[in-house]
């Protein structure tokens, strides 16, 4: 079974940011993992969701103040 993949402007439209910056994070090691196939840059949706989870914001996990 194949897993699904992403492009890079799949993914920019999915979180609505412009292709470049998805560019400049792997330029920078950044962002989610992606594969190099034939000089496409594919993402697969499993990286992309582990990263959506790594970077979500948890509020309940907010040091308490006092």
């Amino acid at each position: 079974m194949s897993e699904v993949c992403l492009s890079q402007i799949e993914l920019a439209a999915r979180w609505k940011i412009s292709h470049r910056t998805l560019e400049r994070w792997r330029w920078a090691q950044e962002g989610p993992r992606y594969l190099k196939i034939g000089g496409r840059v594919v993402y697969r949706v499993s990286d992309v969701e582990a990263f959506e989870r790594q970077v979500q914001s948890c509020p309940d996990e907010l040091p308490a103040e006092g």
